[in-house]
């Protein structure tokens, strides 16, 4: 809790410091420009000579002038402290500023999303159309509506190469007499002899 209550109390301070500083520099500008027009003013006789006065005038002119030369500087630090107090101590401010980019950026998101989802449905729709008019020319050549893309190929290749003359020589039948059987009969036959049954 004293840590809080300090917190505010610091910048309050630190505020304060800040306004003095600015009303001091403005005031020593003023100041110093004032008496520099006064200096140009030509004064009657005196006891000094006019080239003492001269030279007189003329340094207190160039103390002046360095004094409004640092009062200058004096506030362009000001500035530049008061920018670093509010990069590091408004936060309503930068939350107020994340927030905006983040809703930008979430706007940019949908519009990128919708443009998405038309580009796929635009696809959507071509691809649909070359597909129906790719399966309805294979259907055409093939003569074959619901065939596979692959055997589509196949048939397609055996028309072609029936077409251009090529064949596939077919083994000839043989005939029903000569049958292996009946060829291997005669062989174990013997001439003249007796069977397995009469030599016992």
């Amino acid at each position: 809790m004293a840590q809080q209550r300090a917190l505010p109390q610091s910048k309050e301070t630190l505020l304060q410091s800040y306004n003095k500083r600015l009303k001091d520099d403005v005031k020593s500008i003023m100041d110093n420009f004032t008496e520099i027009i006064k200096t140009a003013k030509i004064e009657d006789e005196t006891q000094v000579s006019r080239a003492t006065q001269g030279e007189q005038d003329n340094y207190e002119m160039h103390v002046r002038a360095a004094n409004i030369v640092r009062a200058g500087e004096s506030l362009m630090k000001l500035v530049s402290d008061l920018k670093q107090f509010l990069i590091l101590n408004d936060f309503p401010s930068v939350n107020e500023a994340i927030d905006e980019r983040s809703q930008q950026l979430r706007a940019l998101q949908e519009e990128c999303d919708r443009k998405l989802i038309a580009l796929r449905d635009e696809v959507s729709t071509d691809l649909y159309e070359l597909e129906e008019e790719y399966y309805s020319s294979s259907s055409s050549l093939c003569e074959a509506n619901d065939l596979p893309l692959c055997e589509a190929y196949w048939r397609l290749d055996l028309d072609t190469d029936s077409a251009d003359g090529l064949s596939v020589p077919l083994p000839a039948s043989p005939e029903p007499s000569a049958g292996p059987l009946q060829a291997a009969a005669p062989a174990h036959s013997h001439a003249g002899g007796p069977g397995p049954a009469e030599h016992a």
